[in-house]
């Protein structure tokens, strides 16, 4: 599972661990999100984000 970083804000998305708060169960995948998905902090879309090292 992999980790996933806002460029703008620096949220991170843990594939592991979902997006309980808003929705999205732990073991999603990040490519598996929804295409409307946004930073829930800043609101950027899923292009704004980068895999995390």
């Amino acid at each position: 599972m992999a980790k996933y970083v806002c460029d703008v804000c620096g949220w991170e998305y843990d594939e592991e661990l979902g997006d309980a708060d808003n929705g999205i169960e732990a073991g999603t995948k990040f490519e598996d999100l929804p295409e409307d998905f946004e930073c829930p902090l800043c609101g950027v879309g899923k292009d704004n984000f980068s895999e995390a090292e």
